[in-house]
């Protein structure tokens, strides 16, 4: 990645090297998972780590499960705004079933509703949804989650419960899925 940037500081230019080497991978998965095009993915890639730069003082640990949350999502959100660019997306329905429950896990794992879900995921508390992002898009096990984070594996639990339960109820509200 070349940028040409200017840090007011070693340390500044020191932890941006190291989110960078540290999480992009992590960053150029998730974007090529959306766009589906490693050059697109790439893009997408360098447009958020501008991003990271810019907003740097926001991030005090790069190290720290926060700031994973912090890159990932960025660059989900550049990958999904580039997505929404390149061509218009077609209107995804969910199947009507008999049954009234809403299974979460199938639904995120669907790829023609995740879009959908992360965009609406975006109505959910960051404490949640980074909890519910490194559990259901990067397959993360509550022990790793938890590290990442640093909480406990009962927290993660709670946490995801609470994501879960919170976006099944914007999922309703926003009429992807029937109470």
């Amino acid at each position: 990645m070349l940028l040409l940037l200017s840090f007011s500081d070693d340390a500044s230019r020191d932890k941006f090297e190291l989110l960078y080497e540290k999480y992009k991978r992590l960053c150029l998965k998730k974007a090529h998972d959306i766009l589906r095009d490693y050059a697109l993915a790439e893009d997408a890639v360098s447009e958020a780590y501008l991003r990271v730069y810019k907003n740097l003082d926001k991030i005090d640990d790069p190290l720290s499960g926060a700031a994973v949350a912090f890159v990932v999502t960025i660059t989900r959100n550049v990958a999904l705004t580039m997505l929404a660019g390149e061509k218009k997306r077609e209107t995804d329905e969910l199947e009507d079933t008999q049954s009234d429950s809403l299974d979460l896990e199938e639904l995120v794992l669907s790829r023609e509703t995740e879009r959908d879900v992360y965009r609406v995921l975006d109505g959910v508390s960051e404490e949640l949804r980074s909890v519910f992002v490194l559990k259901f898009a990067y397959d993360l096990s509550h022990r790793r989650i938890g590290e990442l984070l640093g909480i406990t594996e009962n927290n993660v639990t709670v946490r995801l419960h609470r994501a879960k339960r919170k976006l099944a109820e914007l999922l309703v509200k926003e009429g992807y899925a029937g109470a």
